[in-house]
């Protein structure tokens, strides 16, 4: 039996994410949504929300659970016992990233195996800052993330109060306002 991890900060999961997950559990018989806990960088939502969105958002694929995580990335997968590091490429940029930290990982964990998977090509210019940057301005988002990541995007943004709180909402089918 082969399990596979899938990290990343997933701030907030989207459509691209969704695609890389469900063709990793297609090729492998578990997968291991990874959400790591304390980035480097400033994020929207906290952990147990981004965990929340993910498990909603992948609750139809019955051999995919998620997980936190601080601390290295090969750490977590030895932890979950992965054999394999799942991560998705959108351009030249994300393989040279990934093949220099792949390098780095496998000469720290030499068991676990790195897997990139091409994101499909609607997805290959989105990215979770464009998704926030893009909805936090009232853009056309819904065709990006799925419904619940919209409405808790609405609600973060109305929540700050210094963005427009307007996302678009695919359960309603317009704009969703939450004042």
């Amino acid at each position: 039996m082969t399990r596979a991890i899938y990290p990343g900060t997933f701030d907030p999961i989207h459509n691209g994410h969704l695609d890389i997950a469900t063709r990793a559990s297609a090729i492998f018989d578990e997968v291991v949504l990874a959400i790591y806990d304390a980035p480097p960088k400033k994020l929207l939502f906290s952990t147990e929300e981004r965990l929340e969105l993910a498990r909603t958002a992948l609750a139809h694929l019955p051999n995919v659970t998620t997980t936190s995580y601080r601390g290295l990335t090969v750490e977590c997968a030895r932890d979950c016992h992965a054999d394999v590091m799942v991560r998705g490429l959108r351009n030249v940029a994300d393989f040279e990233f990934e093949q220099q930290i792949g390098w780095a990982n496998s000469q720290i964990a030499p068991d676990v195996e790195l897997c990139c998977l091409f994101c499909d090509d609607r997805f290959s210019f989105l990215s979770a800052t464009i998704l926030k940057e893009i909805a936090s301005l009232g853009g056309d988002v819904e065709q990006w993330a799925p419904a619940h990541v919209l409405d808790a995007l609405s609600r973060k943004f109305a929540q700050i109060g210094d963005r427009p709180a307007k996302v678009i909402s695919k359960s309603e089918g317009k704009l969703a306002h939450h004042e």
